[in-house]
């Protein structure tokens, strides 16, 4: 089906909702004229930051250039200026809340967490205070609970769900049930000199929409906490006091902003960023006038105080909301920049914006349901659609996990991975959202804490353990959305994880067969080999080099780390790779050259004169003793990655945690050989890359440009993009993967698998010049993806004992012997 009747189709069913057909502009004209950077991206990723529009950052620009801003804390024609329009600023606010400035105030902040932060530490919580809050929530508003238990509060989550209909009047009161969880306290009860629980003040907080699945809750619930908490929470002792309300609406306002004509919220997060792109570090908090007055914050500063004392305990602070509230000097200019963003949304009007962004996201759940694998089972398992929450639809968000053909789980990250290499941005994880996460995903406190105590933190690579997600693949549409968009996403998913007839996403296809090749050329020989003495540095080839128990005699011996700790390499720092290497055995010496040091560094191999002291450190969970540099060596380095860095040399490891390894493709886990000596290797002593396999590599690069139909040259790469240690010809592309071991001479060498590629052989370097493209990673992973690993090239051990003494030669143009152990 072409993509112009799948238009038709879509528009057919939400051609009354989709495109903004009644404002100046449509979504075509939007996008061609406003968002000309995303020619070739794909952004779904509008939950986590919108994007601005060119005409929005020019009047920004424009207002700054034309007027003259000032400090509104200062009495000047220029500061009453700005106060005026950071007045006008606050209205808006209000105004698109449609929130009375007799009943509301707008409090500026550095965003919706420093909101929910001021709310939290303000809060007048006691030992009778309750906080309870929605299991979706941020861990932005989770962080409120360790104000309340730390002042001896209780808190709770909670699960809201429909009982059943509502009475026919609209009244959705009867229908509510709460499942209260734990209570948790943290301080012994304190009630001695408390005021009674009938006039302690708790807070309720729940999202208007759910950033992890897209669910909007219905906000009567703010009007029906404060009115009907003794009903709800029935013989609960937490029902009794003065029930206060917190919404945030960082996620919803973007399509929905709340009504506080109608659900009266004591309190009202706000982030500037998720609506219009621009600007970053700025949030407000709209606030009942009555829960001001309830708002004690301890930290004073300029601005909030009307006199003060140094040399004794006095301070008067100001009695205004917004100036006793607001920390400092506001963000005027941000403050300032406000008005474009919103006269963008009044433009095409949030009502619109919401069915615009709606239509996407069904169109999108619905294609994804569809979706079958070729032995009928479903692809995709979409989360919130089952949803017993009270609420009344759902966002412009979709969060849902891939199944393969046998039901096991696709990795979120493998998912956002493959995602990159296409062009599309989207989110994956747990969304700073673990309540949601857990119940979506079916995780039980012990599933938790058993992920936790194998390594598992946010944002890592653990995506399924235990045979569970642990996270999930989210997209989400903002205003300036089209159609095609979400289609290539579709297209995307349909060519990466759905299983065909005679097609499968989990093995390694064949090579094509090209003129020229000699398919009777069985014999293999060494065609080059190549050291690498600092990680992620550039190397050197020889004709021949030395053996040790650590692979080739000093390949990544040595590691530059910068001084937070971190180990740089060319994917942080590219520039790395202009920094040459070469090693003379006979003088004894590490030569090093960079275009930005004048003179070229000498190490010498056997001194210890650089070496004031030793040190142990961990890297891919080896522990290595390491010897360190003086200032002088780091000071050359330092200047020639552009960052202050240390040079530090492998002295062997001092000890290490192991984990076991498999020699073959199909196991799911990559792992570092644990049966080796190693020096700053990622996972193995040495690569090997096959000429024959990078020729087919390159011929399907070739391919795809010519089906593109580009004009511009293909891209093609040689052996030495991949970083190998040993590069061999001969033989047919790819026989490398069934290989046992193999021989070279009489050098022995096991196989341990295939390479995982990663983003670092994107990075091309021409011409003084450093780019980072799709490819040939992107090619690689549409035929030699197995289990959400791209592999290329083999990982080998040198086995050194019983064979020959350490220390002996390999040369190019010896044969290699390979056993192959096929599968």
């Amino acid at each position: 089906m072409t993509t112009d009747v799948e238009k038709a189709q879509f528009l057919e069913e939400f051609g009354d909702d989709y495109g903004y057909p009644n404002a100046p502009k449509n979504i075509d004209e939007i996008r061609a004229t406003e968002f000309h950077r995303l020619q070739e991206l794909v952004y779904l990723d509008h939950a986590g930051a919108t994007l601005y529009s060119e005409s929005q950052l020019e009047a920004v620009f424009k207002s700054l250039n034309s007027t003259v801003y000032g400090n509104p804390h200062t009495q000047s024609n220029v500061s009453s200026s700005t106060s005026d329009i950071v007045r006008e600023a606050r209205q808006q606010v209000l105004n698109f809340c449609n929130a009375s400035a007799k009943e509301y105030k707008c409090i500026f902040t550095s965003g919706a967490t420093a909101a929910l932060k001021l709310v939290g530490e303000a809060f007048p919580w006691s030992s009778r205070s309750s906080f309870m809050y929605t299991m979706e929530n941020h861990n932005s508003v989770l962080g409120i609970r360790e104000y309340a238990l730390a002042k001896g509060s209780a808190a709770f989550a909670i699960d809201i769900e429909q009982a059943g209909h509502n009475d026919g009047l609209g009244n959705t009161k009867s229908s509510l049930k709460v499942l209260k969880h734990t209570v948790q306290r943290r301080c012994e009860i304190r009630i001695l000199n408390e005021e009674p629980a009938e006039k302690a003040f708790n807070l309720f907080a729940f999202p208007s929409e759910c950033n992890f699945s897209g669910v909007k809750f219905n906000l009567d619930l703010a009007n029906i906490i404060k009115e009907d908490t003794e009903r709800i929470l029935k013989e609960s002792p937490h029902h009794k006091g003065n029930w206060m309300v917190l919404i945030d609406a960082a996620k919803g306002c973007a399509t929905e902003p709340p009504d506080l004509s109608k659900y009266k919220a004591d309190f009202v997060v706000i982030s500037f960023y998720k609506l219009f792109g621009y600007p970053t570090g700025l949030g407000a908090l709209i606030v009942r006038n009555d829960a001001v007055k309830l708002l004690k914050k301890t930290y004073f500063s300029g601005g909030t105080v009307a006199a003060s004392i140094a040399d004794i305990d006095f301070v008067k602070r100001r009695e205004g909301a917004e100036e006793s509230l607001e920390d400092g000097s506001i963000s005027y200019l941000s403050i300032a920049s406000i008005h474009h963003g919103f006269y963008i949304l009044n433009t095409l009007t949030i009502s619109a914006i919401s069915r615009h962004t709606a239509s996407l996201a069904t169109y999108l759940r619905n294609m994804l349901l569809a979706l079958r694998h070729d032995n009928g089972d479903g692809v995709c398992v979409v989360y919130g659609l089952d949803s017993k929450v009270l609420h009344t639809k759902l966002g412009p968000t979709v969060s849902f996990n891939l199944k393969r053909p046998d039901g096991s789980w696709f990795g979120y990250h493998e998912v956002e991975k493959l995602a990159s290499l296409s062009g599309i941005q989207l989110r994956t994880g747990c969304f700073c959202n673990p309540g949601a996460c857990a119940k979506y995903l079916g995780l039980s406190h012990s599933d938790l804490l058993s992920n936790i105590e194998v390594g598992h933190v946010c944002w890592d690579d653990h995506d399924v353990l235990n045979g569970k997600p642990t996270g999930a693949v989210r997209v989400s549409f903002g205003y300036m959305s089209t159609f095609e968009d979400a289609k290539k996403f579709m297209n995307f998913i349909r060519n990466s994880f759905v299983s065909l007839p005679l097609h499968s996403n989990s093995i390694f296809h064949r090579p094509i067969t090209t003129e020229g090749t000699d398919r009777n050329m069985s014999k293999y020989y060494l065609r080059s080999i190549n050291i690498y003495p600092i990680k992620s540095c550039g190397g050197f080839s020889v004709d021949s080099w030395l053996l040790s128990s650590t692979g080739l005699l000093h390949d990544r011996e040595w590691v530059i780390k910068s001084t937070s700790g971190d180990i740089l390499t060319q994917k942080k720092v590219p520039e790395m790779c202009y920094i040459s290497t070469l090693i003379d055995l006979n003088l004894g010496i590490l030569f090093v050259e960079s275009p930005r040091c004048k003179e070229k560094l000498q190490i010498e191999l056997e001194s210890d004169s650089y070496m004031p002291g030793r040190v142990e450190m961990e890297i891919h969970n080896l522990r290595y003793e390491v010897q360190v540099y003086g200032d002088e060596v780091d000071d050359w380095f330092s200047n020639a990655v552009g960052r202050p860095c240390t040079l530090l040399r492998s002295s062997g490891l001092a000890g290490s945690k192991r984990y076991p390894c498999s020699n073959r493709n199909q196991s799911a886990g990559m792992c570092i050989d644990a049966k080796s000596k190693l020096n700053f290797v990622n996972e193995a002593q040495l690569l090997l890359i096959s000429e024959q396999s990078v020729s087919d590599l390159n011929t399907r690069l070739s391919s795809k440009n010519v089906e593109k139909g580009s004009p511009e040259a293909p891209i093609q790469v040689n052996p030495m993009r991949f970083r190998p240690n040993l590069v061999i010809a001969g033989g047919e592309a790819y026989a490398e993967d069934g290989w046992q071991c193999i021989r070279i001479a009489k050098k022995y060498f096991t196989s341990l698998g295939g390479c995982n590629r990663c983003q670092m052989i994107n990075i091309n370097h021409q011409a003084g010049e450093v780019k980072r493209l799709n490819e040939p990673l992107a090619t690689l992973a549409a035929y030699r993806r197995v289990k959400g690993k791209i592999y290329f090239g083999i990982l080998l051990r040198y086995d050194d004992s019983d064979k020959e003494e350490a220390g002996s030669l390999i040369q190019v143009g010896e044969e290699v012997y390979p056993v192959a152990d096929l599968f």
